[in-house]
């Protein structure tokens, strides 16, 4: 893949190297259409690499499209026609096919089999160079040259002009802005007259005030309830798995909990309270201590609380229950054992912010969804103009969703561009 020459008049132009931006390149190419696609880094996907920790979330295993689509709340009723055209299956099948075998795992969310990203970034870069579609790297672009109702070219920075007869903008939004995405495609959808939506993080950790949350860094729970509160009225309710990280928490829950937490945050403090025990009663819970406290009864309070859950989450809860950890198991009365029952369903933890969008997993913000044909992804403002991934203005919660959104959008605009160049 060699750099374009720039006085070339090409059928599709794609900007952005991310997985939305490979995957409309290929299809692209795949149907015939002499492809380019612009990437301002060295290395295409590199966002891509790192997501799931380096696994890749692929897909969310949701086969049902009006079930899938209830995960984007509001903004469901757009997607039906570009999800009918290709979803979770055709995605799952284009990847098979490219032998990258999957896997599900908790929560229906399909990782590669080789728990790698780049199995997925080879795959898609397989596409684009089985499609013969030409790479120009290290091109940063710096906004469209406009010709009436229409897009004439990418103007990159220095000077040089990308030309063609179809333009995918696929630049991402602004999370994790060291690999590149920082939203500069939105500064140029205003300058052509489409409406931006401000950003913001969507899918961000959770910063909590309370000291001890930090001594227990690196400690996951599988199954937790997790209470949003504000003014001691409940908001959300959410249950999964979460992470005690160095700042506060984090994990697949709090993650799709963290848009809502954001926007209760404006209006006063906000606690959040955890059920460590979510599958036990109150009254189920306080005979279990009962039985582990009588079964032990002369070992001490604190090896007898460690043996019920994580161990390094034992010493805080001794700690926060105010039993003295040295205190044998018979000598714990009745009501301190009902207090820690208690704490145990209702621990407590202020929460100090979110962490900033450098750290979002996506954000919020984009192209405001109106001026989007969805059947096409055609820009309604631009004739010549398409869209795909988190260009748009689309919350979706984590679990493999934002990419798949990305693999259905990336076809789908790469299909109609491609059909809507000139006879080849």
């Amino acid at each position: 893949m060699m750099a374009p020459m720039a006085d070339k008049l090409w059928d599709v132009v794609v900007i952005g190297g991310g997985p939305a931006g490979m995957m409309a390149a290929g299809r692209a190419a795949e149907l015939g259409a002499r492809v380019i696609l612009i990437e301002k880094n060295p290395q295409l996907g590199k966002k891509l690499l790192i997501t799931g920790g380096g696994r890749c979330n692929v897909t969310n295993a949701e086969f049902d499209t009006r079930a899938f689509l209830a995960k984007f709340r509001k903004n469901d009723r757009f997607l039906f026609s570009a999800f009918a055209q290709y979803g979770v299956k055709e995605a799952l099948d284009f990847f098979h096919a490219r032998k990258m075998p999957t896997k599900v795992e908790a929560e229906k969310r399909v990782f590669p089999k080789s728990d790698k990203a780049v199995s997925v970034w080879e795959a898609l870069v397989g596409y684009m160079r089985d499609g013969g579609v030409v790479v120009s790297r290290n091109a940063p672009a710096s906004g469209f040259t406009k010709k009436g109702s229409a897009i004439a070219a990418v103007r990159l920075k220095g000077g040089r002009e990308v030309r063609g007869h179809s333009f995918i903008l696929a630049t991402g939004g602004k999370s994790r802005p060291e690999t590149g995405s920082t939203g500069e495609g939105f500064a140029w959808l205003t300058a052509i007259g489409h409406t931006v939506v401000d950003q913001g993080a969507a899918l961000v950790p959770v910063a909590i005030q309370d000291a001890w949350v930090k001594r227990l860094q690196g400690v996951s729970l599988p199954d937790v309830k997790l209470t949003v509160l504000q003014n001691g009225v409940k908001q959300d309710v959410r249950k999964g798995k979460m992470l005690f990280t160095h700042f506060g928490i984090s994990g697949p829950m709090v993650l799709n909990a963290s848009r809502d937490i954001g926007e209760l945050l404006k209006y006063g403090s906000v606690t959040i309270s955890l059920d460590l025990f979510s599958s036990l009663d109150p009254g189920v819970l306080d005979k279990k201590l009962q039985g582990a406290l009588g079964e032990k009864s002369n070992k001490q309070f604190k090896n007898i609380l460690t043996g019920l859950m994580p161990s390094a989450l034992g010493p805080v809860l001794v700690e926060l229950s105010g039993i003295p950890g040295t205190t044998s198991g018979h000598s714990v009365t009745r009501e301190q054992r009902r207090q820690l029952a208690a704490l145990l369903k209702d621990l407590p933890m202020r929460v100090k912010g979110l962490l900033g969008v450098d750290k979002a997993v996506v954000t919020s913000g984009g192209v405001v969804l109106p001026e989007v044909d969805f059947r096409t992804m055609r820009s309604r403002k631009m004739e010549n103009l398409y869209f795909a991934g988190d260009v748009l203005n689309i919350d979706r919660p984590s679990g493999g969703y934002g990419l798949q959104l990305c693999w259905t959008t990336g076809f789908v605009a790469g299909t109609s561009a491609a059909k809507a160049g000139p006879e080849r």
